[in-house]
């Protein structure tokens, strides 16, 4: 083996060994969880993964270029928020997983993005409950292209009703790159509030007296003169 050789050898192990050093945990360790999407790109990893594809390609690895280009797109994509299309997930399936989790009483798509859960009781109404579903779905696909609605099948007020939603790849109320967005709820949160503000001032005399004289005053000033 020449000592040109011998050097671009060198070289691209390094290069590997520093892929391997920046692109931190692999998924299934222990205690470790999948980078989340929309992220910034890791300059050092995305250099030494384009680096090490033509010096693969020089050594005649072919399968190795390939892997480091397909670990480069996958990282640029993940941060752009898009969703692996390659990578779709069967519907089905997906229900039949959700539905493993704890407190999860019944599971349907709403579309191809959407994902309805109605949980028993509003305990199971939580983000741990959107991870467990998310974390049950990732085998089956990208995850990325799915956002996960959380019910209460037992409410019995506006509040109870009101739906909880995440991407599972990304912070709540953030969405993958061309995916709608859907409300569930049958009341908007907005007035649910407005109501509530209203109601509370019932509690005060003083208040509720104020209002009925306010109201009062308009009934008359709209009054025609007899």
């Amino acid at each position: 083996m020449t000592i040109q050789k011998l050097a671009r050898l060198s070289l691209f192990a390094s290069l590997v060994l520093a892929v391997g050093g920046c692109s931190g945990p692999k998924d299934g360790t222990d205690g470790e969880v999948e980078a989340q999407a929309g992220q910034p790109i890791n300059p050092v990893t995305l250099a030494a993964r384009l680096l090490a594809i033509p010096v693969a390609t020089a050594l005649g690895d072919s399968a190795t270029a390939d892997g480091q280009f397909q670990a480069a797109h996958s990282d640029v994509m993940r941060s752009m928020k898009v969703a692996d299309s390659r990578r779709p997930i069967d519907r089905e399936a997906a229900r039949a997983a959700a539905g493993q989790v704890a407190g999860v009483r019944t599971v349907v798509w709403i579309d191809r993005h959407h994902l309805l859960a109605l949980v028993n009781g509003g305990g199971y109404r939580s983000q741990q409950t959107i991870s467990g579903i998310c974390q049950q779905l990732e085998p089956l696909g990208d995850t990325l292209a799915v956002v996960v609605h959380l019910q209460d099948a037992t409410a019995r007020t506006g509040d109870e009703l009101e739906t909880i939603s995440r991407n599972c790849q990304l912070k709540p109320g953030e969405l993958a790159l061309a995916q709608s967005r859907r409300d569930l709820d049958v009341i908007d949160p907005a007035i649910r509030a407005r109501h509530k503000m209203l109601n509370a001032t019932e509690d005060d005399p003083a208040e509720s007296k104020r209002r009925a004289d306010e109201a009062m005053r308009l009934i008359e000033a709209s009054t025609p003169e007899m």
